[in-house]
């Protein structure tokens, strides 16, 4: 049972979110206002907030059930993401800073047409509802047991569409300038929360027992060097596929989502978009190995036992489990605020990622000619369409077993292969126009569709690890691309 001081924590922090969320944001008179802070933010500022978005109750719950049931071997995937973020740093991002660019997709619609824009546009839409829902979902399971706990049995769309009336408050009224401030406030209470929870372990454990156990167990092993073919295939977390899989999933994520890509067009200079960018790498590395020093100690907290043995149905639910067993009165609290905290950042920062896509490449010519006050009210209007088709997508996630974590990061890839092979092709393939690149896309994520479900009944899917999903999407549409541009030879 949640203590009286747990639910004070937890209510005064929902009721500050949404007031501080308001008051920090300032009134809001344009939709440069709205989706780019006026391009006046700090870069320190957009480095956490680019980390808090990536994070998420992903991260909070379902890191830790990855090292729970298995090794450190996913914090190989930060070499990769500091590979693909500094390239990102220095191919893309010159780019987008050379015009007046307010979304990923502007540069694509420059380069090959409108259609190309919206398709990429489109595709984003999809691939963050998706990737996004399985986010809110993940929010939903701790909120869940703490409701059990409670006496309460709400079920998840209840839970879902409670967090997503209070995010949609916020970010609603003041936009990314909102967002990004409470995305600093919101990391740095998760993190507080891990680094308390490692504290509260420790002294729980004999650490010198403990990490005995994990080693004998082989529990730490942070590099698997292989250099078997079938294994750098078919596992995500082998060296080579993590660090050159997770640099071109890096790559899309990071310089082609506009979930990402907003922010850094937010900042004040190219410069300081690249601290941004490269420091949120650095940053995300020592969030991973807080959260996995968490799995690897409930590991050796609960003995080793199986998430089955311990009336758990899924490995996510264990830290969850723990936040409210193990901790002291006023951390258990804490800790929860920590998990909203998350799973908040994420979902204000999709909601005003999509209503700017929305706005700027699917609808910018139709409301070219509107006011800018019209602008802004209808910008503003979207982000609530698409609080409610997120809730709604988060509640198809319910009977999924995987840890959550990589869930996520599976549907990211579904699509990034084509989104990063887009650019790619308008980069360095003068000859490739509009239709041969729309081609290229179309080709991109069909073959994703093949390698990832397979053909029922004809073929099956292959065992091919996830961070490859980019890498091998990326090369099909490049090479469909340059193939078909050879025509205008």
């Amino acid at each position: 049972m949640l203590s009286p001081i747990d639910i004070a924590v937890i209510v005064l922090y929902l009721l500050g979110v949404v007031v501080f969320g308001i008051r920090i944001a300032g009134k809001q008179q344009s939709m440069s206002d709205y989706f780019m802070g006026s391009r006046e933010l700090p870069w320190w500022a957009i480095c956490f907030s680019i980390v808090a978005t990536e994070t998420s109750t992903l991260t909070i719950i379902g890191i830790p059930a990855v090292a729970y049931a298995g090794t450190w071997t996913f914090l190989q995937l930060t070499l990769g993401y500091l590979l693909g973020r500094s390239l990102v740093g220095w191919i893309l991002l010159p780019r987008y800073y050379s015009g007046e660019v307010g979304t990923a997709y502007r540069f694509l619609g420059e380069r090959f047409g409108h259609r190309l824009q919206s398709t990429a546009s489109a595709t984003f839409l999809v691939t963050r509802l998706l990737a996004d829902g399985v986010r809110l979902f993940a929010t939903a399971i701790p909120v869940k047991m703490i409701f059990a706990s409670l006496g309460y049995d709400f079920g998840y769309p209840v839970i879902i569409l409670g967090i997503g009336i209070l995010t949609a408050m916020y970010t609603y009224f003041g936009g990314l300038k909102a967002v990004v401030w409470m995305d600093v406030v919101q990391m740095g209470l998760y993190v507080f929360g891990a680094l308390i929870t490692v504290i509260v372990i420790g002294m729980t454990l004999e650490m010198t027992a403990a990490l005995a156990m994990l080693e004998d167990a082989g529990k730490l092993n942070v590099f698997d060097m292989t250099l078997d073919t079938g294994r750098i295939l078919s596992e995500p977390y082998v060296l080579v596929t993590a660090v050159v899989g997770g640099a071109v999933f890096s790559m899309a994520s990071h310089g082609t989502d506009q979930l990402i890509v907003q922010r850094l067009l937010a900042c004040g200079s190219l410069n300081d978009a690249r601290k941004a960018l490269v420091g949120s790498a650095l940053v995300v590395m020592v969030q991973f190995i807080a959260f996995l020093a968490v799995g690897s100690l409930l590991w050796a907290y609960y003995g080793g036992a199986t998430p089955e043995a311990m009336g758990l149905t899924r490995a996510d639910e264990i830290f969850p489990l723990f936040i409210i067993e193990g901790l002291p009165m006023g951390l258990t609290g804490l800790l929860i605020a920590g998990i909203l905290a998350a799973a908040m950042s994420t979902l204000s920062s999709s909601l005003n990622a999509l209503a700017s896509s929305s706005v700027l490449d699917l609808f910018g010519k139709r409301l070219s000619t509107r006011s800018e006050a019209d602008r802004l009210q209808i910008s503003r209007r979207l982000t609530l369409v698409w609080a409610l088709v997120l809730v709604a997508f988060a509640t198809l996630f319910e009977d999924q077993q995987n840890p959550v974590v990589e869930l996520g990061l599976s549907i990211a890839s579904f699509t990034y292969g084509a989104l990063l092979g887009g650019f790619a092709l308008g980069l360095w393939n003068k000859r490739a126009n509009e239709v041969d690149a729309i081609a290229a896309f179309a080709v991109s994520v069909a073959t994703m569709v093949v390698l990832i479900f397979g053909i029922p009944g004809v073929i099956a899917a292959p065992a091919v690890a996830w961070p490859w999903y980019t890498a091998i999407g990326t090369l099909v549409a490049v090479g469909t691309g340059s193939s078909l541009a050879l025509r205008h030879s």
